[in-house]
């Protein structure tokens, strides 16, 4: 799998979970306020950190409770069930991050029966979701997935990345009442890494994000705030 680098220890990514976080090469999106800009945009070419990451983990064994793997959009890789399998073995949880864009992979990879836990960008409201994606993929596309991972029985959750510039109250009225159920659902903090695809990007206020918060709540009362991990 191409495997582009690997954080040894976060008690962040995974819920609950001390682990170790994979990041993959590659996305089908272009959101301008994207952390990973060079995950995306130029992943390298290098032989894969695969053995590395998996020697590693098999040194951890008893100190490390789960993987989680990220990206990049870690559903891109055509071995992604090689791997996931490979870190089962080594008697590991596994945790998937992905945007929702390909929900016959995503059902598939649910299918094996190896994920443990899936976290889903929301990226905007459906109406949104154009300008905060940077591409023009059908919304019903991510509702796909959304509704997969809500029929699951699958632990999960939906998160969304604040942004000054490209959400506004009304984008999370209407996610609230997009997603509305009992999913654990996060607002994360935008936070500018000075490696972002595009530009016009900021934060919003501890108010304003506490009014963004109030918009989602009816619709979804596990709704939190979270700062971006």
């Amino acid at each position: 799998m191409n495997v582009q680098g690997y954080q040894k220890l976060t008690l962040l990514d995974f819920p609950g979970v001390v682990a170790c976080t994979v990041f993959t090469g590659g996305c089908n999106l272009r959101c301008p306020f994207c952390h990973n800009a060079g995950l995306v945009l130029t992943p390298h070419e290098a032989d894969s950190m695969e053995p590395e990451v998996l020697e590693y983990l098999g040194r951890r064994k008893g100190l490390l409770e789960g993987v989680c793997i990220t990206g990049g959009e870690p559903l891109l890789q055509p071995d992604l069930e090689a791997f996931v399998q490979k870190v089962k073995a080594l008697g590991y949880r596994v945790k998937l991050d992905t945007n929702g864009s390909l929900p016959d992979r995503l059902q598939a990879i649910l299918d094996t029966g190896l994920i443990d836990y899936v976290a889903m960008d929301v990226k905007s409201s459906p109406n949104g979701y154009r300008k905060a994606t940077g591409a023009s993929i059908d919304p019903t596309v991510f509702e796909k997935s959304i509704r997969l991972l809500q029929n699951s029985g699958i632990a999960h959750e939906f998160r969304t990345t604040a942004v000054k510039g490209i959400h506004t109250v009304e984008d999370f009225t209407e996610i609230g009442k997009w997603l509305a159920s009992d999913s654990p659902y996060f607002i994360q903090t935008f936070v500018n890494s000075q490696n972002l695809i595009g530009s016009g990007c900021d934060a919003f206020s501890e108010d304003e994000t506490q009014a963004l918060l109030e918009a989602v709540q009816p619709y979804l009362p596990l709704a939190k705030l979270r700062g971006q991990s």
